[in-house]
């Protein structure tokens, strides 16, 4: 029985390293989307500056 538990309460501790390591990929890919998001934003800003007439383009 004592094997048993020790057995389990093995497992429970790889499954919370497991689950940190998961939570820290998580985070860092939701940084990244953030960073990507914010860029993408800015890129529209500037297309839609580019593309849109300004008063001294026109005749």
């Amino acid at each position: 029985m004592e094997h048993r538990i020790i057995e389990l309460e093995t497992r429970v501790a790889f499954q919370e390293i497991a689950l940190e390591e998961l939570n820290e990929a998580l985070i860092s890919q939701q940084a990244q989307l953030d960073g990507l998001e914010k860029e993408c934003v800015r890129l529209a800003n500037l297309l839609n500056e580019t593309l849109t007439p300004r008063d001294t383009d026109r005749p």
